[in-house]
């Protein structure tokens, strides 16, 4: 049993009532395990804070636990995901290894191997290793969500602006339309006007010239220095 102290967080998205709560309760010796039932709450604790490994079930209110594992590594985020479900057929398992999980485990299933396939996924995975993301001079660190200047200023953004600069500081020559973005960077549900939003959040809070508008298109990774 791991220590309780260094116990690796887990991220459970289940919203079965009876087997979620089991489910956390059948991992805590192991794990530190936090449960949600609901897709959309689910990508925004995982986009949020810093997870050894997520459990995801396929079919979640609000956002499907695919569309949920597709919408998180569109952001660059590399936590391991195990996908816990009831559809086991192979174009289902396909489908969702595909999306950017790990590992797939059907139900009903044995809780000695769910636990054992989370410690495989965690002893090789460091989630607190900083991905830096060059926006001219400046660095981005998605996960702290700050962007810092060569000379010590640090400017503090929101999961939402960290998120929209970090899909374009990825790729900096390409331009980006509203509807890409807003697949990449935003919640199901959200209209393309929350881009331009948040595009105009970004300028405020730092220069007008850290996203460029292409006319026509959409926008680019501009710089800062």
């Amino acid at each position: 049993m791991a220590p309780m102290d260094h116990r690796p967080r887990v991220l459970l998205v289940e919203d079965d009532r009876q087997l979620g709560p089991l489910v956390a309760e059948l991992l805590a010796p192991d794990f530190e395990v936090t449960l949600t039932a609901d897709g959309r709450e689910g990508l925004r604790l995982a986009t949020g804070q810093d997870w050894e490994a997520l459990v995801v079930d396929r079919g979640l209110p609000h956002i499907d636990g695919v569309d949920l594992v597709k919408s998180l590594r569109s952001r660059g985020i590399p936590t391991p995901v195990l996908m816990l479900t009831a559809l086991g057929s192979v174009p289902d398992k396909v489908e969702g290894l595909d999306a950017g999980a790990d590992d797939y485990l059907v139900k009903p299933f044995d809780a000695e191997e769910l636990a054992a396939r989370l410690r495989a996924m965690t002893r090789s995975y460091a989630p607190h290793r900083p991905e830096l993301l060059a926006v001219g001079s400046w660095e981005l660190d998605p996960a702290s969500r700050v962007l810092s200047s060569p000379y010590g200023h640090r400017v503090e953004l929101s999961g939402a602006e960290a998120t929209l600069l970090a899909v374009l500081a990825r790729d900096p020559e390409r331009v980006h339309s509203r509807a890409e973005l807003l697949a990449d960077a935003f919640d199901a549900g959200d209209t393309p006007g929350v881009v331009d939003t948040y595009v105009h959040y970004l300028r405020k809070k730092t220069d007008k010239s850290v996203i460029r508008t292409v006319h026509g298109v959409g926008y680019q990774l501009g710089g800062l220095e």
